[in-house]
This record gives C-alpha cells, sequence and structure tokens, in this order.
C-alpha cells in the first residue's frame, strides 16, 4: 500500500499514558434504534486501559479474542472487553495507519483503490479517517486532517469510510440504500465517551451513520468492518464472537 508521510512525532507516548486506572467493568448494553438491533459499549478514556492488539509476543497475528484474553492473562489482568479494531489484510495485517503502545507499526495508507471492476473498498470510499487516543484524550479525524496535524499518539488505527464528520453524515450515504450488511464502528461523543456500536442484523450505512450523531450523540465516528468482519468480546454478555475470515486483522482490547 502507498505509504503517507506519517507522524514523524507518534513515538512513545505510552509513558505518559500508563497511569491509566482500570474501570471495575465495560458497560456495554443491547439496544433497538429504529427497528435495528444493535451491541453499545460505552467507555471514558481517561479511566480504562484501552489497548490494541496485532502480533503476540511470538510476532505471529493474534486472529482471535481468545488468544488476546489468554496473553492478558498471562501478565495477571483481565480482557473484559474487546472488538475488531479496522480492516485488515488476508495475512492479518492492518491495511492503513496502525500504533500500538506508541510505536508506528504501519504507516498511513493515503493512495486510492487498487484497480478493480467492482465496487470501491469501504477502506477506500472518501474520506477515510482514524481514531486515535492521544495526550488530549480520544479523537477521529479524516487521514489528511490526521496527518496535517500529526498529533503525538498513544494508539491509532485507520479505517473508513467517517461516518459523522464534526455532526454531519458523510454526504457519501444514502438514505435507504440497499446495500446492508452487519456493520461495527466507533465514536468519539459529545460528552468525551467513546462509543463502539456493532449490529447484530442487516444495516446501510446511512441507517449506521445516523445511530451515531442522533443516538449516541458522538460528534466524530468511524467505520471500523462489515459482514463477516464484525466481532465482539464480552464474557459478561456470553460473547466470544469469531470471524468468518479465519481471524481478525488489528483488535481493540480493554484490560483490567
Amino acid at each position: 500500500m502507498p505509504e503517507g508521510g506519517v507522524l514523524a512525532a507518534a513515538v512513545v507516548l505510552g509513558a505518559t499514558l500508563s497511569s491509566v486506572q482500570p474501570a471495575a467493568s465495560q458497560a456495554c448494553a443491547q439496544e433497538t434504534v429504529q427497528g435495528a438491533d444493535y451491541v453499545v459499549c460505552t467507555l471514558e478514556p481517561d479511566n480504562v486501559d484501552l489497548r490494541l492488539f496485532w502480533k503476540s509476543a511470538d510476532d505471529k497475528p493474534y486472529r482471535y479474542f481468545s488468544s488476546v484474553a489468554e496473553a492478558v492473562r498471562a501478565e495477571g489482568r483481565t480482557l473484559v472487553f474487546a472488538v475488531n479494531a479496522g480492516m485488515y489484510q488476508t495475512d492479518f495485517s492492518p491495511i492503513g495507519l496502525y500504533v500500538e503502545a506508541g510505536r508506528l507499526l504501519r504507516p498511513a495508507s493515503v493512495g486510492k483503490a487498487p484497480a478493480s471492476t467492482g465496487s470501491v473498498p469501504n477502506f477506500y470510499k472518501t474520506p477515510n479517517g482514524v481514531f486515535f487516543i492521544g495526550e488530549t484524550g480520544a479523537g477521529i479525524l479524516p487521514t489528511n486532517a490526521f496527518l496535517k496535524r500529526r498529533p503525538l499518539v498513544r494508539l491509532a488505527t485507520q479505517s473508513g469510510p467517517m461516518l459523522v464528520i464534526g455532526n454531519r453524515l458523510n454526504p457519501i450515504f444514502v438514505a435507504g440504500s440497499t446495500d446492508r450488511t452487519r456493520r461495527s464502528g466507533v465514536g468519539v461523543c459529545s460528552d468525551r465517551t467513546v462509543r463502539f456500536a456493532i449490529s447484530e442484523g442487516m444495516v446501510n450505512f446511512h441507517d449506521f451513520a445516523q445511530l451515531f450523531r442522533d443516538h449516541l450523540k458522538c460528534e466524530d465516528a468511524l467505520f471500523l468492518d462489515g459482514g463477516r468482519g464484525v466481532g465482539l468480546y464480552n464474557p459478561t454478555m456470553g460473547r466470544n464472537d469469531l470471524s468468518w475470515h479465519g481471524g481478525f486483522g488489528p483488535i481493540f482490547g480493554v484490560v483490567e
């Protein structure tokens, strides 16, 4: 993939943000909005240990939530919540920008979609964006804006398309679209919380974006993945989903 001129400053921020206090539990709830069922998980990024996971100590992709849970357990900690964290290649590597524990492991992708006779892949629908946690907390920016600002970050993942941009739905979405599938996304909301949402049934982009803006009150939101790449780990809800692609690439996890 093309490399962006990204994050000369995106190096170790972990030391300055390592004093995060773990939460006692992760708040996930089932909600029905406009006839569609979702699981919505809300966290305060200053009060939980939110991490990104991709490869284990043996340099192999985790692929499964249970593999991440085992690695966290070896630290004497507990994985209480996890969700897919963006799109990935067939080797489970992130497609675009990926920063884990302050380390830039993949550069931003700023190129166009590979030549194809089919529709534009979701990652390349404009604009795509970056979810990050930095010195001032969580944020979501269109990729070009993120690269222009070059914030110092502890973690970051690039995905696309943006769902909500500055409290406006992405204008490429069509109300009533028949492009419906399961979808997952993340929003940074007006109360500064971070909300992850996973649809339990088929929804289109327009309705999914409306969920974040109108129901969850997220001024910025980013699509993470759809269809077979959607998954949730939450033992209190009895969830340990598998990806039909043979595993997940990058994974968000909350550790206690």
